[in-house]
């Protein structure tokens, strides 16, 4: 699957601007709480102590490619066998 990189800028920005606080300063990271919110809906893992990766879920896989694909995919479709 092929994405359009600005669309993914543009999300990640986006994102970034949700997230900001003391007027512009913004974490590399997720928010805890968003990530917390995704493990409990069963879409990804849990993170333990220091660990910096979690896992998607077989849901959270399917969700994300998902999405991957309507929002950032060339032609806003999943590839074939994707």
């Amino acid at each position: 699957m092929q994405y359009d990189m600005l669309k993914v800028e543009e999300a990640l920005l986006a994102l970034l601007g949700v997230f900001e606080f003391e007027n512009g300063r913004v974490w590399k990271r997720y928010d805890f709480a968003t990530m917390d919110a995704l493990h409990e809906k069963g879409l990804i893992t849990k993170a333990y102590g220091r660990q910096e990766s979690v896992y998607l879920t077989g849901d959270g896989m399917r969700r994300a490619k998902e999405l991957a694909a309507k929002h950032f995919g060339i032609n806003g479709t999943a590839a074939a066998g994707q």
